[in-house]
């Protein structure tokens, strides 16, 4: 039996390793801004290239870097054979910025980031970054959607907890759970999807989006958690397998295998490519 007080130290640890999970998940996927760093002369600047950008404007390349160092970035549509395309980076008086070229939802592109100071050039980043457009989704829908997916992780976490402590609230948890990851994943997720690259729903059986599938596994292991658990509250099993396969979809990165513009077909593609 958990008591009261064992119960909130539960809930702490809880947070914590949710929260733990969801920087793990969103640092290490391919939205996650490129660190690069560069030595000119004594100092060493450091900086960050985006890999994602959503809206109507073109995407800002950014350096914060004093006066003297001018700089260059080469373009071009990612998995083409394209000759790069040149563009000369402008000081403000505080930064160098180059801008590029807005694409449709789902299109990338690949690019390069070169430093000239005192005559040598400075490559930021030998293999190209790639950066996907995306639409802008309403904060409306954005918000739930990302507490919500936290709120699933949180409560499926406690869930699991609960049943290997033989407490008496797993199903109440489970409830919840089910709920958070049936909103926010399965009815807002498939809506962000929709504004940001134009497709209500990319996973199985229309496509492999990793996003779409994962959280449709995950899912279908709540639902069945659920309904043990609803003739019979004292099972553990079923709790504890849905958390695991909750916790292994969090620990793939996020937006992993995602919607791809084919410029060639001029559709959009989802899951890993070679």
């Amino acid at each position: 039996m958990i008591t009261k007080k064992y119960s909130i130290l539960l809930w702490l640890f809880t947070l914590i390793f949710t929260l733990g999970i969801a920087v793990y998940q969103r640092a290490t996927g391919p939205t996650y801004p490129k660190k690069v760093e560069a030595k000119l002369g004594n100092e060493t600047y450091k900086f960050k290239l985006l890999t994602t950008f959503s809206g109507e404007l073109d995407a800002p390349v950014s350096l914060k870097v004093p006066t003297g160092i001018t700089g260059e970035v080469k373009y071009r549509h990612y998995r083409s054979q394209e000759d790069w395309q040149p563009l000369a980076m402008k000081y403000n008086g505080e930064s160098l910025k180059a801008f590029l070229p807005n694409q449709p939802p789902a299109g990338k592109l690949e690019y390069i980031v070169t430093l000239q100071y005192e005559g040598k050039n400075y490559t930021l980043n030998e293999d190209p970054v790639v950066i996907r457009y995306k639409g802008t989704v309403p904060l409306i829908i954005l918000i739930p959607h990302v507490i919500l997916m936290f709120s699933a992780m949180l409560f499926s976490t406690r869930t699991g907890i609960e049943a290997l402590g033989k407490g008496h609230r797993t199903f109440k948890y489970a409830t919840i759970t089910l709920i958070t990851l049936g909103i926010g994943g399965m009815i807002l997720g498939p809506l962000v999807q929709l504004y940001a690259f134009g497709d209500l729903w990319t996973g199985w059986p229309f496509g492999g989006d990793w996003t779409d599938n994962k959280t449709l596994f995950a899912f279908i292991f709540w639902v069945i958690a659920f309904f043990v658990l609803r003739k019979n509250k004292n099972n553990r099993v079923w709790p504890i397998i849905a958390f695991v396969a909750l916790l292994a979809i969090y620990l793939i990165p996020h937006s992993m295998g995602g919607s791809e513009l084919d410029y060639e077909t001029g559709k959009v593609t989802t899951g890993l490519k070679e």
